[in-house]
């Protein structure tokens, strides 16, 4: 497998990111983003998950060393309960908003920059094949409009053993590619594109690639969890799927935003979103339709919650 390329952040004036980002499907920024922020944010979490027996006891939390009988991953209960918590962190939310990161992100979407308000935190323990992300595109899951970037974060070093992130450079230019229905996975044999590439990407550094670009994590085959964060942004000019305001999936004790805020110090990023003139796909009156008539039951369930949401957050 090739190497990344790379840019070091103090040579970020030299590139064009946007010519870079055509052309590649991502660039590696290297030494990006503030360490002290970083560990602020690792020593919340471990602090969580050390509380919650998923560490071993006898070790400094910060080291991540992963209890294995602990080993757990979405859909678990025991994995909900205290990914909810982490969620919750005020702390999560605004490192999405860091000006390191924001600034970088408005060269590659514009003055418009949306910053999605669910960041995503994996939280992969060692040797537990369930937990590997197979190759695919944030896209499936992300819709609205493709022009979208995910920034790949971890809090910590993250060497080869561990289980960094892979990019197959260039796929982006072909498109959705074939995947399974269910998984939405896209096979690494045959995904379309230019040559994977790979390496160790470490705390500070930020993996920024296109919606549409095939990307994979290797498996981690060390002894602690491994800790990232998924930041995703575009331009508010551009359709955004509202099930990116909203919780689609919850329902009575769910997740809502009231719940995470409920221990917040500042209202600045509490639905910031409110602010902006936002463009929906599907609309709300498409949702309405949906809700009516998509032919599974499931996903008019989900419609309709996705326009209660979205109709309380920001109504007419």
């Amino acid at each position: 497998m090739k190497t990344f390329r790379e840019i070091p952040a103090h040579e970020l004036e030299a590139h064009s990111l946007t010519d870079e980002m055509n052309r590649y499907g991502y660039e590696l920024i290297r030494g990006l983003l503030p360490r002290d922020a970083l560990n602020l944010l690792l020593e919340e979490i471990t602090q969580i998950l050390s509380k919650a027996g998923w560490l071993l006891p006898d070790c400094d939390p910060i080291e991540r060393m992963a209890n294995s009988g602990a080993a757990c991953g979405d859909p678990d209960p025991v994995f909900k309960r205290v990914y909810e918590e982490i969620f919750s962190l005020e702390s999560l939310h605004a490192f999405a908003h860091l000006p390191e990161l924001r600034e970088t992100m408005v060269r590659l979407a514009g003055e418009q920059l949306f910053v999605h308000p669910k960041p995503i935190v994996r939280l992969i323990f060692p040797n537990y094949e369930r937990l590997v992300i197979h190759a695919h595109q944030d896209h499936q899951s992300i819709a609205g409009d493709a022009e979208s970037f995910t920034a790949w974060i971890p809090l910590h070093d993250c060497p080869a053993e561990l289980g960094p992130l892979q990019i197959l450079e260039a796929s982006h230019h072909y498109g959705l590619q074939e995947a399974d229905p269910v998984t939405g996975y896209v096979s690494m044999e045959t995904a379309r594109g230019d040559d994977w590439v790979g390496g160790p990407i470490n705390a500070g550094d930020v993996l920024i690639f296109h919606s549409l670009t095939v990307h994979a994590a290797s498996p981690n085959i060390s002894n602690q969890l491994r800790i990232s964060m998924d930041c995703r942004f575009q331009n508010y000019g551009r359709a955004l799927n509202p099930s990116t305001l909203v919780f689609p999936g919850s329902s009575g004790g769910g997740r809502t935003w009231e719940k995470t805020y409920a221990n917040w110090h500042s209202d600045e990023l509490k639905y910031y979103w409110k602010r902006l003139p936002l463009q929906f796909k599907p609309s709300k009156a498409e949702l309405r339709d949906l809700a009516q008539t998509a032919e599974l039951p499931e996903m008019r369930a989900r419609y309709a919650r996705i326009l209660s949401q979205l109709e309380a957050q920001m109504p007419e």
